[in-house]
């Protein structure tokens, strides 16, 4: 395609609804102003189950998703999310380029216009921290709003360049569809080769730590008191067994699983485990105050010793499945040692009978 092709952007916009109208005016102004279709809570304000995979479409169809959070969580849907912290999940597990506006002061908004329920406004903590470890921006009112979406999607499309959308009679004609299609089949025979090679596992596996050995998983963890004191504990550590690791995040993989879906699991299983195990330097604090602990998250460089070792042990290997160019996310799948072996750990066995 030409350089000069009149390319415009779907940008799904995500946040609660009611106490954001006004700064979702602003953002729709301004993205019009850069040409790009704007979509999201206007198209459905009252998000529930049935819309659910009507939204995950549109998030599929955006090249770009951008969060707003104000001092409300949201609609919480059955799993106890909300749908906004759910739309953000899904676009990060799309492999979408993200950005969250966070607002600055939350303190400071109007009283209708923040959550004052303790486990609503525990759980917009959390969803902070969540959105603080990938591209984020503050804002302090829906003016100052407007100008720092426009800068930051900008600075995005640079560094992120998406597919985007044209008119139908710009396509490319039949010579540059024909050097498409044979780009495209050459790629599919490099991936082809690459899936070959990933293939190749190590034969002697004996000398690797594995089934009722245990690996340390460094992780951090936030420690809540009050209602906003939040602070993050970093580097701590808990002996796993491998064998409880894979039994974790094996059934993910039958089909395929990202490798954000499977960090989320991890994080699911730290805060299951740990969440009654406070650790000594945080004892003396308890008897000043109520504690509460969230946020588990382990470490890039445990979860990838995680991903390297069932690598090696042969249980998983790199999805190659087709997908969208915008996905950036990598995917594993079990191998079919790996399947064999999750059925045997993990399937329910028949009780013996008395004789």
């Amino acid at each position: 395609m030409g350089e000069n092709m009149d390319k415009r952007y779907q940008v799904f916009v995500s946040s609660t609804f009611e106490d954001l109208k006004e700064e979702r005016s602003e953002i729709i102004h301004a993205l019009l102003e850069l040409n790009c279709i704007p979509s999201g809570m206007e198209l459905f304000p009252a998000a529930n189950e049935d819309q659910w995979t009507l939204i995950k479409q549109v998030i599929e169809d955006c090249d770009y998703y951008i969060v707003i959070v104000g001092g409300r969580y949201g609609s919480i849907g059955i799993d106890g999310t909300s749908y906004t912290e759910m739309e953000y999940d899904y676009a990060v597990e799309s492999g979408k380029p993200v950005i969250a506006f966070l607002h600055e002061n939350p303190d400071n908004l109007p009283v209708r216009k923040v959550d004052r329920e303790t486990q609503k406004s525990e759980k917009l903590n959390q969803f902070r921290l969540k959105l603080k470890e990938k591209v984020c921006k503050t804002w302090t009112n829906a003016e100052n709003l407007g100008a720092v979406v426009s800068r930051s999607l900008i600075s995005l499309m640079k560094t992120h360049p998406a597919v985007g959308w044209v008119r139908g009679d710009l396509i490319p004609d039949e010579d540059a569809t024909k050097e498409i299609l044979n780009l495209r089949r050459e790629i599919d025979e490099l991936n082809q080769r690459l899936s070959e090679y990933e293939k190749e596992t190590i034969t002697d596996i004996d000398n690797l730590s594995k089934g009722e050995d245990k690996f340390d998983i460094i992780y951090s963890f936030s420690v809540t008191r009050g209602l906003l004191d939040v602070y993050t504990y970093e580097y701590n550590s808990v002996a796993v067994k491998w064998n409880e690791i894979f039994a974790e995040i094996a059934p993910l993989m039958i089909a395929e699983a990202s490798e954000e879906k499977l960090k989320r699991r991890i994080n699911k299983f730290l805060e299951r485990e740990l969440k009654l195990k406070i650790p000594d330097e945080l004892l003396r604090l308890k008897e000043k105050g109520t504690l509460r602990l969230g946020s588990f998250r382990i470490i890039d460089k445990s979860f990838d010793s995680i991903k390297v070792q069932f690598r090696a042990l042969g249980l998983i290997e790199k999805s190659t499945k087709k997908r969208s160019v915008t996905d950036l996310n990598a995917y594993w799948i079990l191998t079919r040692t790996g399947d064999l072996f999750m059925t045997q750990l993990m399937a329910i066995k028949k009780e013996e009978q008395p004789l």
